[in-house]
């Protein structure tokens, strides 16, 4: 009887076994048959789903997220660059004035959509400053009019948004750590996105748990408000430009005043 329960035990075994070997083998089949079809699309010319989302996500921008950038409401290249005070302004592609873009450079980019958008990490930096930042908007916005300011630091959730009009402060918000700004009502966009804006001394400076998840998700959602208030800088691609170069320039004379 032992005898005849072990021999069953054995072919039990032996049949899970082949059945792990087949399912394995199973498995390897359909992976090599994906990748010789891979292979047939590219030789003949042709691209998968796949590798068309990943151009249009990763190699039709013109732009990767910025830390910092100004959308400006104008199609006037030199105006932007008079009222910034570049200094040695040099015309450049795209690519070259992204590439270019230093300690000491600033990208003013051809205008899109009706907007020039500056980048550059020298920017005024809300966390160190914010009242800086409030002046430099401010100055651009009485010379150039319409004027948007974003910041956003995923790292430590930093963010901030802003716009000006004729040198007025119509909306501003600021976080890091603590709200730095909040001026102005709340623009349909915001509540659009579901934005959680903070009131000054609201908590203390070290967020409590319950608002790490409005901060994160703020931070998320930058790219989205640039998007309905002007650009979002990561959706430009070459469709959208009207003139194929920007001006790059030093920013010894250009910094926030």
């Amino acid at each position: 009887m032992n005898a005849s329960q072990d021999h069953a035990a054995i072919i039990l075994l032996l049949l899970a076994l082949l059945g792990t070997v087949l399912l394995i083998g199973a498995l390897l089949t359909i992976v090599v048959r994906r990748y010789l079809r891979a292979r047939r699309a590219a030789r003949a010319g042709r691209r998968t789903p796949a590798e068309f989302r990943g151009d249009r996500l990763f190699q039709s921008s013109v732009f990767q997220c910025p830390n910092r950038w100004v959308a400006i409401k104008s199609a006037n290249l030199q105006a932007v660059q008079a009222a910034l005070g570049l200094h040695n302004p040099t015309p450049c592609s795209w690519a070259d004035g992204m590439a270019r873009v230093g300690d000491q450079k600033l990208f003013v980019s051809p205008p899109v959509n009706g907007w020039v958008l500056v980048v550059g990490p020298l920017l005024p930096e809300p966390s160190e400053d914010v009242d800086v930042c409030f002046r430099f908007l401010q100055r651009l916005s009485r010379e150039l009019g319409e004027v948007q300011f974003f910041s956003v630091n995923r790292a430590v959730g930093h963010h901030a948004w802003a716009r000006f009009e004729r040198g007025r402060a119509v909306r501003g918000y600021a976080w890091a750590g603590e709200t730095l700004w909040n001026q102005g009502h709340k623009t349909w966009g915001e509540r659009k996105l579901g934005l959680k804006c903070f009131e000054y001394f609201e908590g203390d400076s070290r967020p409590h748990f319950t608002q790490f998840e409005p901060v994160r998700s703020n931070a998320e959602k930058v790219l989205s408000l640039a998007s309905l208030w002007s650009v979002d800088p990561t959706s430009v691609d070459d469709s959208m430009l009207t003139d194929a170069f920007g001006i790059a320039g030093d920013l010894s004379q250009a910094r926030p005043r």
